[in-house]
């Protein structure tokens, strides 16, 4: 009797337990996860500064570009160098996208077909840099255990799955963030046969302003060997930014 006694004390100690630990882990605000994931580099007005490095295995360039932003629906990129790149420039505005190439003065709109394709010849696609498409928005979300015999205590894995009218190439994105400061570490990319396609991995966490987020972002495609493209942000600022901006006009102003 004695003994039956301590085995149920002991299975309710261990349901006791138990259910504190299920109460610890509290359970992810996934779309909350997702909007600081798509406003990482932007607010309601942002400008930054950055420098692309493309790596192939035949040649290497590195771009300095200017981008600002208003919100998730406004974006305009200007190429300051190298020399025969300068004042090559990109403008979206909600689903529009345009570019403008000063060599040959033309202005030259990007078809929503086109917008997973290279920009400026690195491996992040039209939709990479301006954004048109966004976690939150255009795809359906769930927490996923992560795929390693180790379990992992540090991060939450997000799978994923475009929408029905989300135009992508991608299959599945898996987001990994870290449970601390939801603050993404890396994005796999997977297409319809399940086969991971690229890589992206956040590096360097720094202040910006008042926001902490990685000042580093390289992209590594598997279905190109030796080929990487690194952006690196030097400058990011968060203020007002003149709305003006985001015009045709200024799309074809040179500098």
């Amino acid at each position: 009797m004695k003994l039956d006694i301590k085995k149920s004390f002991l299975v309710f100690i261990c349901a006791i337990t138990f259910s504190n630990l299920m109460a610890a882990e509290v359970k992810p605000d996934i779309k909350k996860i997702l909007d600081n994931v798509d406003r990482l580099y932007r607010s309601e007005h942002s400008f930054g500064t950055l420098e692309m490095r493309i790596e192939t295995p035949d040649w290497k360039r590195t771009l300095e570009i200017n981008v600002w932003a208003s919100g998730l629906d406004k974006t305009f990129i200007r190429i300051l160098s190298p020399q025969k790149d300068k004042g090559v420039a990109t403008l979206r505005i909600q689903n529009d996208m345009w570019n403008f190439f000063p060599k040959i003065d033309k202005v030259m709109k990007v078809p929503p077909s086109m917008m997973m394709g290279s920009w400026m010849g690195s491996d992040f696609t039209n939709d990479d840099l301006v954004k048109e498409s966004t976690f939150l928005k255009d795809y359906d979300s769930k927490l996923v255990a992560a795929d390693s015999k180790s379990p992992d205590t540090t991060h939450f894995y997000i799978e994923l799955k475009p929408k029905e009218r989300t135009a992508t190439v991608w299959d599945k994105i898996i987001l990994v963030v870290s449970k601390d400061t939801s603050i993404p570490v890396r994005q796999e990319y997977y297409d319809e046969k399940g086969v991971k396609v690229r890589e992206l991995v956040f590096k360097e966490i720094r202040k910006f302003g008042n926001k902490t987020l990685p000042a580093i972002m390289e992209l590594t495609p598997f279905n190109k060997v030796g080929h990487k493209t690194i952006i690196e942000y030097k400058e990011l600022k968060f203020d007002h930014v003149d709305e003006t901006i985001f015009s045709q006009i200024t799309l074809q102003k040179r500098i």
